[in-house]
């Protein structure tokens, strides 16, 4: 099973709601950053403050990723607070069979205590 990163450019305030709605679609490590939007330049000349914004980073199963761009897409309809944008890389490898067992979120590569 091939695995992707995901990449989501969402505002602040729902960094948490979108962090949670790909966590249901079995991705095990992600990574919130700070970050600005496109606008930011355009508003700073102007004057006016932008909303600040959040870099989501999720390491996703290929098989999940279209489901998941597509549930995105639709919250990213949903009003003027849901707007965002967010788009996969593949990955090409990974090290360590315990590494991508736990990415991939797939149980079976999971060592049992004795």
């Amino acid at each position: 099973m091939k695995l992707e990163l995901l990449l989501a450019v969402v505002h602040n305030d729902k960094a948490a709601y979108y962090s949670s709605l790909i966590q249901s679609h079995q991705a095990n490590l992600q990574l919130t950053v700070p970050a600005k939007g496109t606008t930011h330049l355009i508003l700073n000349y102007l004057g006016l403050t932008e909303n600040p914004k959040s870099l989501l980073m999720s390491v996703v199963r290929a098989d999940e990723a279209a489901s998941l761009i597509d549930l995105l897409d639709q919250t990213f309809k949903k009003g003027k607070n849901y707007k965002g944008v967010a788009f996969t890389v593949p990955m090409t490898s990974v090290i360590g069979t315990l590494v991508y067992g736990f990415l991939s979120n797939d149980k079976r590569t999971v060592k049992e205590e004795a």
